[in-house]
């Protein structure tokens, strides 16, 4: 009989749900996507009705269902941290009591009880942390492993070394709370205008703008233990909810006032005295320097669990292996290969639930390889049509077949158009990989200021990545070691240099320090996509698009038809092709 879990994350950022049967990953999705409220916390009821759908399978199915953490460990870190602040801590317990009732966050097991219609037998809870070692571990390809974990907080911990060998974890060292290198990167986020737990990816393409003039001064900061713990020095932080900032004035007083949210980043203004530019390159400096320093100190950490498990094969997961500059000097600079989970973050926290259950509680044998990320919604020609129809629009061409569709793309993109692209079954994780995404052409260098000002509306700095057809990828990119189905650059999760005689050939997906964030493209895992590429390049040369997520700034990527007809009308796009439908603005499709 099949064994069919069910893994969630909700409560405090990125819900999600995982499905997986028999060890094999069925379905996976986070609430945002169906909500459309970014980065939505509450209690995943879309995301769960999707996975049973499409397993198509009620919830008396279901051996087990697993939250991906234990909230009464949480709670009971921030009652200690709060009388650890004495008086003044009396008013952050009352506050953080009024919130977790108000947001029924003691009563995960009855919310999933009730909505499911299953006993509370069926309902466990595992560690945080261990929900992201199993992520990233029974995702990969490896017998044996290390595995780390890197991200804000979850219970108590903030990361861990494990070591993995034969389907079976072991952890060997952890740090916990207040000592974070995800916290300290978050801090960073705040002082620099963006928002925590959101615009951290942000710092990134900031930071290639700027020179780590700080790095060394921030390094200083974070001390890692032959036994693999992390410290970090305080006093330049506030982790403990007693102010609204995560950095304290020490911080201000170091580098200066923080950046103002939306104030003007800009190099081009005339004049070295100009308040703009010398502002613009002060902060591109502090992103360059908390980058360069994370970097330093993930490959240290990497570097410390490979000597502390005597495993060379390295596994990654939490939100700080979303940071795909660091990945790429990993997979460049240490020894072994490298797998990260695509959906690091919280929402991955599902997945890895269900996997730990499956492999550690029912001692299940492992299953294959994570190459697929493409677990989400998808919808019928029927469905699509209809969609169409609800929204009275006007120019819209039904061509043959997806060949037709990437022709006809293909044709548009080269003339300069900017399309959306709309297929299959959604992506599971923050990066879009083909089948919700926006594409140009990499040729113009004017296609960055198009796509971020009048489509994305989004700050000017922002990168885009190429989405390259992986047996011609090496002709352009410095590639990393290896570029197997599982690799970071199959799920856009690690930067990599562009040579520098290709720059000028495809200037609109190089990044200021010369870099780019790559996708390869491989025709058996998305050959719709795959071949929409191949028709740019036999009509180009160019074996490559620029990719970006189907979403406007602050809302998620596209989820339905629906969802991307209303992006469609409300942004610079030019086409959208819907399934096998072409819809144009100006009815020149």
């Amino acid at each position: 009989m099949m064994k069919i879990i069910l893994g969630l994350s909700f409560g405090f950022h990125d819900a999600a749900a995982a499905l997986v049967a028999d060890g094999v990953v069925i379905a996976a999705a986070q609430e945002e996507r169906f909500s459309g409220a970014k980065n939505d916390a509450s209690y995943p009821t879309n995301a769960i009705d999707f996975c049973l759908d499409r397993a198509q399978i009620d919830p008396t199915d279901l051996e087990q269902v697993v939250f991906y953490e234990r909230p009464l460990k949480r709670f009971g870190r921030i009652l200690e941290n709060a009388q650890a602040l004495g008086q003044g801590g009396e008013r952050l317990i009352r506050r953080a009591f009024t919130h977790w009732f108000e947001q029924e966050k003691f009563e995960v097991a009855a919310q999933i009880s009730d909505h499911l219609g299953i006993p509370a037998s069926k309902i466990a809870e595992i560690d945080h942390h261990q929900s992201h070692t199993a992520s990233a571990y029974y995702g990969s390809p490896f017998g044996a492993a290390a595995v780390v974990t890197l991200d804000g907080v979850g219970e108590r911990e903030t990361a861990t070394i494990s070591k993995a060998q034969g389907g079976t974890l072991t952890k060997l060292a952890e740090t916990k709370f207040p000592h974070s290198l995800g916290l300290f990167y978050s801090a960073f986020t705040a002082y620099l205008g963006f928002e925590v737990n959101e615009g951290e990816y942000k710092v990134m393409g900031m930071a290639a703008f700027g020179e780590p003039a700080h790095a060394a001064n921030l390094r200083e900061l974070i001390t890692i233990s032959p036994d693999g713990v992390l410290k970090l020095e305080q006093s330049n932080f506030v982790f403990d909810g007693s102010t609204d900032l995560p950095y304290s004035d020490a911080l201000t007083e170091w580098l200066g006032p923080a950046r103002a949210p939306e104030s003007t980043f800009d190099f081009t203004g005339a004049g070295a005295d100009n308040e703009v530019i010398r502002q613009s390159r002060h902060y591109a400096d502090v992103a360059a320097s908390v980058q360069k320093c994370t970097e330093d100190v993930i490959i240290e950490y990497a570097s410390a669990a490979q000597k502390l498990t005597g495993e060379d094969d390295l596994c990654l997961a939490g939100g700080v292996a979303l940071n795909s500059v660091a990945n790429g000097r990993m997979a460049r600079e240490l020894p072994g290969r490298l797998f990260v989970q695509p959906a690091a973050g919280d929402a991955g926290g599902a997945l890895g639930a269900a996997l730990y259950w499956h492999h550690q509680e029912a001692a299940a044998p492992r299953s294959s390889a994570f190459t697929d990320p493409y677990l989400g919604l998808e919808f019928s020609d029927d469905e699509i049509e209809a969609a169409i129809s609800d929204a009275y629009l006007k120019n819209v061409t039904a061509l043959k077949d997806v060949d037709a569709c990437a022709s006809r793309a293909a044709e548009l993109i080269k003339e300069g158009a900017v399309i959306g692209w709309f297929q299959g079954r959604a992506e599971w994780g923050p990066r879009a990989l083909g089948n919700r995404s926006i594409l140009a052409d990499p040729r113009r260098a004017d296609m960055k200021d198009t796509v971020n000002e009048k489509i994305k509306f989004r700050e000017p700095f922002r990168p885009f990545a190429p989405s390259v057809l992986k047996e011609r990828a090496a002709d352009y990119f410095d590639l990393n070691a290896g570029s197997e189905p599982w690799s970071p650059e199959r799920f856009m999760l690690a930067t990599c240099q562009v040579h520098p005689e290709m720059t000028a050939a495809i200037p609109a997906i190089v990044h200021a320090d010369g870099s780019a964030r790559v996708h390869l493209v491989d025709s058996d895992v998305n050959p719709a996509f795959a071949g929409l590429i191949k028709a740019f390049d036999q009509a180009t040369g160019v074996p490559m698009l620029l990719n970006t997520s189907f979403n406007l700034r602050g809302e998620p990527i596209v989820n339905s038809p629906a969802d991307a007809i209303r992006t469609f009308v409300w942004c610079g796009m030019d086409h959208l092709v819907l399934g096998r439908h072409l819809i144009s603005k100006d009815g020149s499709g």
